[in-house]
Formats: structure tokens, C-alpha cells, sequence
């Protein structure tokens, strides 16, 4: 005689591929500079997976990528720009400009439209003229230059923080890169206090002709 076996309701697997692990990226350009910053806290939910990333890869000596949002996916998009970098730089004995990555990594983004990477993304530079430009892009890659921008775990508290500074500055009033560190600084201290997944330290790139400057801030440890 047969046996039956009954093996109850099927069974639904939910297909999860992507995971948040926290951070936040502040930038704002000025006249002669562009400063981009991130926070060191890579977590996912309520643990705490390291106190000491950055999540700032420098590209050149003018350009600097803040990226921030599924760790595995801002590791696999960095390790892809940085080869198409090294591979521009064989070809053509030059090191690509700030305005030729932006469009680079607009490509990238799109290449992966049904499938994106879970990132969100600020390149940070200096333009032709020595003036600072950011781009800032959605998942998709769709991309916009902007003065000032900020994004990840803390965009929606930080933003509107630079918008009331800055939002009604005008060519005749620039910003100063005095004042630009300070909002960074002052961006992230309040994001600190009301945002889990951001804290522990501010790590920020300070992009000039003459180089690029790095910096760190501490911030709250809990």
C-alpha cells in the first residue's frame, strides 16, 4: 500500500537581496573647493558592525566618491570604477576628469536598471576651471548637478538643515570653505543625536587644486 505523505502548505521564500547598512554623506562646493563627508558607522538594524568605515573612495586627485547604503553593492560599484579608471588611464596616458566620471558613473547605474545597485552616490570635484562641482544620483543613474546635497540613513534631516543655510545663496555671496566645514560639522553632530545608523566619527575630504585634505570629527558613540 502506497504511503502518503502530506508535506502541509507550500511554502512562500521571500527573495531579499539587498540589506541597509546605514551611513550618511554631506557636500557642498564652493567657489575654489568642493567638501564631501561621511560618518563611520556601518551597522544594520541594531548591531554594530564596525566604528571605522568611510565611505569615501578617492578616485584622483580631484574627485572623490561618497557612497553609502548596501555595503556589498557600494564595494562591487567602487571596485568597477576604479578598473574602468586604471583601464582610461592606460588607453589614453591621462587620468579622466571630474565631469567624464560623473557621466561614467551615470552609465554604470543604468547599466543595472533592473537589477540597481542600493547606493546612493555623490561625486565630488573639481571642474576645468578649478571651481568645485557635485553630482548627485539616484539608483538608476540619473544624474544632477548640484552646490550642496546631502543623503543615506540621514538625508532627510540633513538636507533640509542645508537648505535653510544655503538655499538662497547666490553667486555674489559665495560660500566660504570655512563655513561649509562648519555646516558639515554641525549637519552630522544634529543627525547624530536622532539617527541610529549614523555616528561614531565624520570622516571628510577637502578638495582643492593644491590636493586633497582629510579630516575626521567625533561624534557620539551610542
Amino acid at each position: 500500500m502506497d504511503t502518503i505523505i502530506d508535506r502541509g502548505a507550500p511554502k512562500a521564500r521571500n527573495f531579499e537581496p539587498y540589506a541597509s547598512n546605514g551611513g550618511s554623506i554631506v557636500a557642498i562646493s564652493g567657489k575654489d573647493f568642493a567638501i564631501v563627508a561621511s560618518d563611520t558607522r556601518l551597522s544594520e538594524g541594531y548591531m554594530i558592525y564596525t566604528r571605522k568605515q568611510s565611505k569615501l573612495f578617492q578616485l584622483s586627485d580631484k574627485s572623490v566618491l561618497g557612497c553609502t547604503g548596501c555595503w556589498c553593492d557600494t564595494l562591487s560599484l567602487t571596485n568597477i570604477i576604479q578598473s574602468q579608471l586604471k583601464s582610461y588611464l592606460y588607453d589614453h596616458n591621462t587620468i579622466m576628469q571630474p565631469n567624464s566620471i560623473a557621466q561614467l558613473l551615470s552609465t554604470l547605474l543604468y547599466s543595472r536598471r533592473f537589477f540597481p545597485y542600493y547606493v546612493y552616490n555623490v561625486l565630488a570635484g573639481l571642474d576645468s576651471n578649478g571651481e568645485g562641482c557635485l553630482y548627485s544620483y539616484d539608483p538608476v543613474g540619473h544624474c544632477e548637478k548640484v552646490n550642496y546635497t546631502a543623503g543615506g540613513s540621514s538625508g532627510v534631516l540633513m538636507q533640509p538643515f542645508l537648505d535653510s543655510w544655503l538655499g538662497n545663496r547666490t553667486a555674489e555671496n559665495p560660500v566660504t570653505e570655512e563655513e561649509a566645514l562648519s555646516l558639515v560639522k554641525d549637519a552630522f553632530t544634529a543627525a547624530g543625536e536622532r539617527d541610529i545608523y549614523t555616528g561614531d566619527e565624520v570622516v571628510y575630504n577637502i578638495i582643492k587644486k593644491d590636493g586633497i585634505k582629510t579630516g575626521v570629527v567625533q561624534l557620539r558613540k551610542d
